[in-house]
């Protein structure tokens, strides 16, 4: 794959711009076609061969690479270096440098403030650097007069500990190293520019998470309670699966009702047409995707609009309207007639009589005009090159621009989370039934040849992380909030599947109503600015927090 030197949601999150989306951005939105699309999206910076944001390599004394901070222009939030053991659980001395950022805007010395910390999950911590000065940190540090922290997760950003993302190289991603890189550091931090010992469990540290972080907080205070005084899980997946289907079932459900029905319609007919050889290669070259060999590829591709549905964000300078642009566009009424498209979908008056017999709903002519306009022409080289995924060694690299690696790494062997198609073919559905657990998973092969050290197994080991609570999971002073219409809701403890529980201060159960994504973890400078539903969950979150802390006693004092 000659673009495969060049792209794959918060987080977390696919922004407005494609090109600052985290490769696990685009995993999480797109599975197995996320590389393709994450490669288009990056192959100039990819092509360059150099990582501008990368420091630069020091090999220390005992030959265990890491990385150096990087010369910077004077600011708020600098680069901060924590000395953390690659493995926590043997006896190597290997160590690396693991980031954070502070905010000391409000803390007052010997005031006995809590710490708040950030959970950088899956992404780059740069990328949770607002939260730090506008969102939820800032919102909590300055209403408990606290220090506020983003902590990098292992192997993102510049927390990198390997010099490549070999098999091997990335045994030590897992859940219980990465858990315990926050229990070290919570209890051996000293923060520059603070004299006072605020280490826990002497001091309260609140450890907040959104999405994969999100999970990651609730299970800090499952398996550090001493430590983490207090958690707040946002979107918290806390339910690993390895069928993902109820993700699109939440947009379908959700998303504007003509749309919703035009995806539907759009779904069963191609799948029905993609049955038919002398149909199915004229479907293709409708979407200008005629020279792609395999047709689950094919559908691939034509799921990735609704991707943009977790870019949703309140505040329009960092949320998408791609989503609602994309149904707008279906909707477009084809030669300039109106009348059409208050007509149901599959009406008759709205059929376009192609050859070979075919009658198409207009949207669908549509939906192929949109995928060659904003996917299939980045293409500058051959469909099957850009949107293949068949080819094993198109996923064989494994240098540390990969960075696509790291979360489907996770995804193949703790989190599952493929997306697919429903279980029953004759379900209400909006991706294709081509949308296999198969198909989804093979990359998971393709990508991770077993290793001297480690072996990927054939399924991921989602028992590790449910174990841990799974939809249950509950503790004192442990906060679940969730999103409405957040595709994620069904692996959180909000699920359908999942009891419901009573709201209280010790242990807050919130949705935010027409929510997506964590949308709490976003706020204002003047969070009275924000709309209603945030500032109300802002107000009830610094409420039960401020709550917690009232009953904090050190040990020493107990």
């Amino acid at each position: 794959m000659r673009l495969a030197v060049a792209l794959l949601s918060s987080t977390l999150l696919l922004t407005a711009n494609a090109a600052s989306a985290s490769g696990a951005d685009y995993i999480r939105a797109y599975g197995a076609q996320g590389v393709n699309l994450w490669r288009l999206a990056n192959r100039e910076r990819i092509k360059e061969r150099h990582i501008s944001q990368r420091p630069a390599l020091v090999v220390q004394d005992n030959s265990n690479i890491v990385f150096k901070a990087d010369t910077e222009e004077s600011n708020e939030f600098p680069d901060q270096w924590f000395t953390q053991p690659i493995d926590h659980f043997s006896n190597s001395s290997d160590t690396f440098k693991q980031r954070y950022w502070i905010n000391t805007r409000h803390y007052t010395p010997g005031s006995g403030g809590p710490v708040i910390v950030l959970d950088g999950g899956e992404t780059s911590g740069e990328d949770r650097i607002p939260f730090l000065d506008t969102g939820i940190v800032e919102i909590l540090a300055k209403a408990t007069g606290g220090v506020g922290v983003v902590l990098e997760h292992r192997y993102y950003g510049k927390s990198v500990p390997v010099p490549d993302f070999s098999t091997d190289n990335l045994r030590w991603l897992n859940n219980d190293q990465a858990a315990a890189d926050s229990a070290r550091f919570m209890s051996n931090v000293t923060f520059p520019g603070i004299h006072e010992d605020l280490t826990a469990p002497n001091t309260p540290w609140i450890y907040y998470g959104g999405s994969y972080a999100g999970a990651r907080a609730a299970h800090m205070k499952i398996l550090y309670p001493d430590l983490v005084y207090g958690a707040i899980a946002s979107s918290g997946v806390t339910h690993a699966t390895l069928s993902n289907w109820e993700y699109y079932e939440i947009i379908r459900n959700a998303a504007n009702h003509t749309c919703a029905r035009q995806l539907e319609h759009a779904t069963l007919a191609i799948d029905a047409l993609l049955g038919v050889p002398y149909a199915k290669r004229y479907l293709k070259s409708l979407f200008g995707l005629e020279d792609l060999a395999h047709d689950d590829d094919f559908i691939s591709v034509l799921e990735t609009p609704l991707g943009y549905w977790q870019a949703k964000v309140w505040d329009p300078a960092v949320g998408s309207t791609k989503f609602d642009q994309f149904c707008a566009f279906l909707d477009k009424p084809i030669l300039g007639n109106d009348s059409v498209s208050s007509l149901p979908v599959g009406h008759e008056d709205r059929l376009v009589h192609l050859p070979g017999g075919i009658e198409l709903d207009f949207s669908i002519l549509n939906y192929a005009q949109y995928i060659k306009e904003n996917f299939v022409s980045q293409c500058d080289t051959s469909v099957e090159d850009c949107f293949g995924t068949y080819n094993d060694s198109n996923f064989l690299a494994t240098g540390l621009d990969q960075e696509w690696r790291l979360w489907l790494f996770q995804v193949c062997t703790e989190w599952g989370f493929f997306s697919t198609a429903p279980p029953d073919p004759a379900y209400p559905r909006i991706v294709s039934k081509l949308l296999t657990l198969e198909y989804s998973s093979k990359i998971c092969r393709q990508a991770y040849p077993a290793g001297k050290h480690f072996v990927v197994p054939p399924m991921p080991n989602i028992t590790a992380v449910n174990a841990l609570g799974d939809f249950a999971i509950a503790a004192d002073r442990l906060a679940i909030i969730d999103g409405e219409v957040d595709p994620w809701r069904p692996c959180t403890p909000h699920s359908d599947y999942a009891a419901d529980r009573e709201d209280t201060i010790l242990q807050p159960f919130k949705i935010i109503p027409n929510a997506v994504h964590h949308y709490d973890e976003y706020g204002l400078k003047n969070i009275s600015n924000e709309p209603k539903d945030i500032r109300k969950i802002h107000g009830e979150m610094i409420v039960f927090v401020m709550e917690w802390l009232k009953g904090f006693k050190a040990p020493s004092s107990r």
